[in-house]
């Protein structure tokens, strides 16, 4: 049966409808980085003519082999340079052009692509009457290397600068899948996340969104001297130290890059956490770290809605895996790029309880608090928390990094997968979130049926506490909160 015809700036694109949702898969947004586009930022794609097939997902970029058999729906995908492709999903027979929300997936800027089975946009295309898109970007060291200062057209940042382009392919396309370009949300999570938080501080993304979600992560860089370190470093391991010919850069295979990073990210972390490939200081690309331009008022007019999850380092930390206190501490130090935070450890347990905590509250909570306080004076800012759980389940009974995510996309069945059985309660806390992140695409705020959700504040620091019984707090933990404020400041 044939399905619906878009027709891009590049060519028709041929999907598929399933009820009442059409899909495009594997819709190119720029060219394959490779060869001498390889550490490059991304050019446009190759017209075609015809019709072009966009039934299929399309590989994802070059990562560390999963080790979950959940991450990519029990299937490996195809790991290839050419993986800068999107993916749209349209509820069919609207009149009207509808709001656009533009997903980038986490996965530490390591791992992840758009085409993951709970990133599936049918259920928020359908229920929320918006245009749902996913999008892959380069990442390791592909995505993330601070190379511009070696010349040669390098690029830093450019997993970033793919984001912009997928963003750029939006302004000028989504009209022909009935979507608006002048109503578009970015979301993300964790790294995905993180990415927003540089984008909202970078100049050439000025323009191309109109509203930001931000789930699980806030301002991440690293300083153009720390970038510089880690590329000389991978640099050696490629035996291209020293003023070595970097043309060979545009030539090595890709599967030796890929075990020169792993290689390097050991040596220098000693194999403790440590986030050596994310968003760096340069001058052409992210020209002022994200928190700081967004105080400045980078992201002025841009609302945002922010929040964490109740027990994020539950997922990096659990019973039986978790190292020494003090390993963990100085590997947050380093993730952080703070100084000595054993002060502010004092009042956790030594133990792997006590290293989830911490990472909860200084990795993403006091992050993200920090983050919205920043953007107040310039644009209206919502904060939620998601503390449901699952209870005795081993992963899920606690409210883990990530665990959101299968609620804001209502793809719950892939729980199942987890050995969970879906309740009317887990359905009843999809339709809330999912209500609220698709009402903030229509209207730039959120809402919840019969809740009032007033703005996030400094004197009343309303937060929508999402649960069994979904309520707004005012400053929860306000004790714990003033105390990291404090230690801050000291």
């Amino acid at each position: 049966m044939t399905g619906p015809v878009a027709a891009t700036q590049y060519g028709k694109l041929q999907g598929a409808h399933s009820d009442g949702v059409n899909v495009w898969r594997g819709v190119p947004f720029a060219a394959p980085p490779a060869g001498s586009l390889r550490f490059r930022a991304p050019q446009p794609p190759e017209p075609w003519s015809g019709v072009r097939e966009a039934l299929e997902f399309a590989p994802v970029s070059h990562q560390p082999a999963s080790t979950s058999s959940i991450r990519f729906g029990g299937t490996t995908p195809v790991y290839s340079e050419d993986c800068l492709y999107l993916n749209v999903w349209s509820p069919e027979s609207e009149d009207t052009l509808l709001p656009v929300m533009v997903w980038i997936h986490g996965g530490t800027f390591i791992t992840g692509a758009g085409s993951q089975p709970m990133f599936d946009g049918a259920e928020m295309a359908k229920k929320g009457k918006v245009i749902v898109v996913t999008v892959n970007y380069r990442l390791g060291p592909f995505g993330f290397l601070h190379l511009s200062p070696l010349g040669r057209d390098l690029a830093s940042n450019a997993g970033l600068l793919d984001q912009i382009a997928a963003l750029k392919w939006v302004q000028g396309n989504i009209a022909a899948f009935g979507g608006d370009p002048g109503r578009v949300t970015v979301f993300g999570e964790s790294a995905g996340s993180m990415s927003i938080a540089a984008l909202l501080a970078m100049p050439a993304a000025k323009g191309l969104f109109s509203g930001a979600i931000m789930q699980s992560g806030a301002a991440q860089s690293l300083t153009g001297a720390q970038g510089e370190e880690i590329s000389k470093a991978l640099l050696a391991e490629l035996g291209l130290g020293g003023g070595s010919d970097l043309a060979l850069l545009d030539t090595l295979p890709a599967e030796q890059i890929m075990a020169a990073a792993g290689r390097m990210a050991y040596k220098l972390s000693g194999g403790s956490m440590g986030m050596f490939f994310q968003p760096v200081i340069d001058p052409a690309t992210l020209p002022a770290e994200p928190e700081q331009a967004v105080a400045d008022g980078a992201a002025s007019g841009i609302p945002l809605l922010i929040g964490t999850n109740l027990h994020e380092g539950s997922l990096f930390f659990r019973e039986g895996q978790g190292g020494q206190f003090e390993q963990s501490l100085k590997a947050l130090e380093l993730m952080l790029g703070t100084g000595d935070l054993t002060e502010i450890a004092a009042p956790y347990p030594k133990s792997w309880e006590g290293q989830a905590e911490l990472m909860t509250d200084l990795y993403f909570w006091d992050h993200s608090i920090a983050f919205a306080q920043k953007q107040l004076p310039h644009a209206p800012v919502w904060m939620y928390r998601f503390d449901w759980t699952i209870p005795g389940h081993p992963l899920l009974g606690k409210a883990v990094h990530g665990a959101e995510i299968y609620y804001v996309f209502n793809t719950l069945p892939l729980l199942r997968l987890y050995g969970v059985t879906i309740t009317p309660a887990m359905e009843a806390v999809a339709e809330i979130m999912q209500h609220a992140w698709t009402s903030f695409a229509h209207r730039g705020e959120p809402s919840v049926p019969g809740l009032d959700w007033p703005q996030y504040e400094c004197g009343t620091r309303a937060t929508l506490i999402i649960d069994e019984e979904t309520r707004i707090v005012p400053d929860p933990d306000q004790e714990k909160r003033s105390r990291l404020l404090s230690a801050a400041a000291d």
